[in-house]
């Protein structure tokens, strides 16, 4: 079985990393390629780079960012936002990222989640769910789509998905722990590793998800001091939870 992940969530908007409650109240938190490099010195074992307000804006991704994130981290990094076409993506993986994710624009045409998937192959293609009480939302939490988180997670895998990033917008931010109901009903239903996203604030929180989920996203918890992945790391161990030795 493969160890579970640790992986920093780096939310981007206007050129800078950005943090809120509940997509809501956003904050300027720091540089995302200083950032993504301090994570990947610090035993991150992927990074996220999300442009939260390219869907919202329609406009494209960030490929100038994958660039500059190409040339300093070694970890692998997937990075997505405003991805509307194989173009799009495409663009993101010459730049050096090394998957893609989407969201809005694959809920709107499920149909470019298999384009990605013959183009790049399942393993690069990340599909990112926001969900509110169960529900899809999409741009940016902005627009409700009546749609069941677990039944478009496993759409999209049967898609050709190669990863679910799940992310619960009722516990984003809050630090209050993950929604393990949730994370737990879409591992259950699809094939693919899930990635745990939304409320992490202690070492308990990230090991009771990875015991549902096969990743966890970190945010809030580092992004004040990222040094803290370090100890983090330590503390999961002490909880039990097996994860690679850090470069």
């Amino acid at each position: 079985m493969p160890l579970p992940r640790l992986i920093p969530c780096l939310d981007v908007a206007a050129g800078s990393v950005v943090k809120g409650v509940r997509f809501q109240a956003l904050r300027v938190v720091g540089d995302p390629v200083e950032l993504g490099a301090a994570y990947s010195d610090a035993g991150a074992d992927e990074l996220v780079f999300l442009d939260v307000a390219a869907s919202v804006e329609e406009r494209r991704s960030l490929v100038e960012l994958a660039a500059r994130v190409a040339d300093l981290v070694s970890i692998p990094f997937t990075v997505g936002g405003g991805i509307r076409s194989v173009d799009d993506a495409d663009a993101l993986v010459r730049a050096g990222a090394d998957k893609v994710s989407v969201n809005s624009a694959a809920v709107a045409r499920p149909e470019l989640v298999t384009e990605l998937a013959r183009r790049f192959g399942s393993q690069a293609v990340v599909v990112a769910i926001d969900a509110a009480g169960g529900q899809v939302v999409t741009h940016g939490g902005t627009r409700r789509t009546g749609r069941l988180a677990v039944d478009w997670a496993a759409e999209a895998a049967a898609r050709g998905a190669g990863e679910i990033l799940l992310t619960s917008v009722d516990a984003d931010g809050t630090r209050e722990g993950y929604d393990l109901e949730l994370t737990r009903a879409v591992a259950a239903a699809v094939p693919v590793p899930v990635i745990a996203s939304g409320g992490a604030g202690t070492a308990a929180h990230v090991a009771a998800a990875l015991e549902v989920a096969q990743a966890a996203l970190l945010a809030s918890i580092l992004h004040e001091r990222p040094a803290r992945l370090i100890s983090l790391r330590d503390e999961l161990r002490g909880l039990g939870v097996p994860l690679r030795a850090a470069a």
